[in-house]
Parts: C-alpha cells; structure tokens; sequence
C-alpha cells in the first residue's frame, strides 16, 4: 500500500523547504497546497502569529472520517532548528543526512512526511478511516511558542500523537515540566584603571553565586543549566550589569519548585553577603530573579486510553513499542496542560539539532504504517 519513494520524496521537498523557526511562512504555504488536494473538511490558520512573530500561524486540517470512532489529532511542528537555511537533501541508498553544512529537518519533517502519504493511501484507496485532526504548530524549537498561542478550542479530538522523538518504536508517555530562569545582577560601573574602588563588580558576583548552585544532572528526575550569560561593556569598566538564563527540569513538581527556591537563595545570599573592602563603592549591589513555567508536566498512565490504544495498534500489524519516560519538552507538554491526552512517537530522526542529522527511510515508512492502521484499524 505504500509508496516509499513519493514517501521520500515529500520527505526531500519537505527538507529543502527551509524553515527555522518565525521564518515558517514558505513550509507553512507548502503544507496548505498539499492538504488541499486531499480535500479536507475543514482548514484554517490561526492568528497565533501575532504572538509568536511568525510568519505563519498555526495550520489546523480536519477530516470527518467514516468510521464511528472517537476522533483523535496528530501533531507535527513545521519549524527548524539553526543552521536550517540552504538545506540540500543527500540520499545514499534509503540513508538521509544533511549536505554537511546545515541541519536535515527531520525533526519534524520526518512525521509530517508520514501523516501526508498515510493520508494520500487512504484517499486514493477509499479507505474508511476515523475523524482525524492535523495540527501543524509553528516556533516550537524557540519555547514551544506555537502551541502555547494556540486555541485548545480550535481542537475537537480530546486525544493525539505529537510525531517528535528521536529514535524509533518508541512512545513517549512522561516528560518533565520546566521553569526557565532569569537573572539579573546589578553592580556599580566605574574605570577599571583610574577608580575600580568606586565599582562594583557583577561579573564577579555572579560568578560567586553559579559556583555555589546546583548544576548538571541533580537526580534520576531533575537536571539544571545555565545556557547563557551576557553582561560588561569593555575591558576597562567594572561590569555594571551581567544576565544569565537558565533552566529547571524535573519530573517532580515539588522537587521542581524546591531547586528554583534554591537557586533563587543562593543569588540571594550572594548579593546580601558583599562588603565593600574600600568604603569606597558608590553604592550596593542587587540581584532580579525571575522563574516562570516554561512547560507543564507531562506524564500518562500505561493503560490510559492514548497509550493503550497506539501500542495494541502496533502490536496488531506485528510492531513492539517500547513506552519511555524522556527528559525533553515538546509540543505534547503544552497539549496536555490543555487537557488533551498526547503521548509523543518517534519519527526515526537521529542525531537532531546537529549538522549530523540523519534518518532511515524504513522508520518513516513504519511511522506511517502506524499512522495508517490507528487511522483505518
């Protein structure tokens, strides 16, 4: 029933269409073209893009179906990661990988592929299917942004699949949520030759307070970073201001909460703890600690009606699936925080977010066997 190479070519096109996330506008207009010809019931972009500062909003296609089953939704983002301009698809044998000098776009490219050709099969061959929604998000790789704009009125299923792992014969059923993290410390400027007395050094005092907080792999749940930090303005000005911006992750709403606590008490003692050793500082330092919920939770029981129903759909066309518990945040966070039951499979993509970016055609082509017999089963 497949076509494997209209399969990998959608695949290629999909690819070189170049889509680094608020630059989503010529994937988005490919897309439309596409699903039209498939005649959906209904299709619509959202106004998400006013939010996001998208080129594109949100693309929603929905198809009534002819079998008296519950509906469900799939769920594909349409943005890529950077280096993700000039992609050049290289194919050796049924391998894809990138020119070298750009991500693939597997991720997501490789599901959104396999939800096109699964439903041109079952538009061609007439076959009966369930009422199904596709809902293509825009910025997801920069906060989830996409999704976070959208309506969760806009969607009828109250169940889905987000197509968005790495690996393949796996779903992912747990997810931690995350706060990210904004702080700012606020010293004294002064010259660095005539009178550092005068200053005060925020360099110095965050780099104080990132010593002493918890960093890396916390526990089996938890993990911290800093990814980023920003500040100074010349070698010869005592740093006035230094930013840094973090993240929490854990699988544990409190053990989330306590370590953002700690952290926050560590920059805190820091900056209450600095003396002036001159009495000459023009002034006291200060610190701005900022934590907000980057995404929720997301955590589903084996025998909840998503998940049972993707592992005996594989089970019964003779696929295992393996139910894991991730470290990522996806689309599916923001899905479930919706109420929307959404366990996330994997595409095949491999090596994500790098210039070694590769997929298998016969993962996508297992995806969309998946995706047919949830589809037609």
């Amino acid at each position: 029933m497949l076509n494997k190479e209209r399969l990998a070519a959608t695949f290629t096109e999909l690819c070189e269409t170049d889509s680094p996330s608020r630059h989503e506008g010529a994937i988005a207009s490919r897309l439309k073209k596409i699903w039209t010809t498939l005649a959906p019931d209904e299709s619509f972009e959202d106004n998400s893009a006013n939010r996001t500062g998208s080129e594109s909003g949100n693309l929603f296609f929905r198809f009534n179906g002819t079998l008296d089953r519950k509906p469900l939704f799939f769920n594909c983002h349409m943005d890529t990661v950077e280096p993700g301009i000039g992609v050049r698809v290289q194919r050796e044998g049924d391998l894809f990988t990138s020119a070298g000098d750009t991500i693939l776009g597997s991720d997501d490219k490789s599901g959104i592929a396999a939800l096109i050709e699964a439903m041109r099969i079952i538009r061609e061959q007439n076959l009966p299917h369930r009422p199904v929604e596709f809902i293509f998000t825009t910025c997801e790789e920069i906060g989830l942004l996409g999704a976070k704009a959208l309506d969760p009125q806009n969607i009828r299923a109250t169940f889905g699949y987000a197509l968005d792992s790495s690996g393949s014969g796996r779903v992912i059923i747990g997810a931690p949520a995350s706060n990210r993290l904004k702080i700012r410390v606020d010293g004294v400027a002064a010259h660095a030759g005539l009178h550092p007395e005068r200053g005060i050094n925020a360099l110095i005092l965050a780099s104080r307070a990132l010593a002493l907080v918890p960093d890396g792999r916390i526990d089996d749940d938890t993990t911290v970073n800093f990814g980023t930090i920003c500040g100074g303005v010349a070698s010869n000005i005592v740093p006035e201001r230094v930013t840094i911006e973090g993240e929490v992750r854990s699988h544990s709403q409190k053990k989330l909460a306590e370590l953002t606590e700690r952290i926050e008490k560590i920059f805190g003692d820091t900056i209450d703890k600095w003396h002036d050793p001159t009495g000459m500082a023009k002034g006291r330092p200060s610190v701005d600690f900022s934590a907000h919920l980057d995404f929720p939770l997301m955590r589903l029981a084996p025998e909840s009606r998503v998940v049972r129903e993707v592992d005996l759909t594989a089970k019964s066309i003779g696929m295992d699936l393996a139910l894991v518990v991730a470290g990522g945040g996806s689309d599916a966070n923001i899905f479930n925080g919706y109420g929307l039951d959404t366990a996330i499979i994997a595409t095949g993509m491999t090596n994500v977010h790098s210039i070694r970016e590769q997929v298998q055609l016969q993962d996508m082509v297992d995806l969309t066997r998946l995706i047919l017999a949830l589809l037609t089963r």
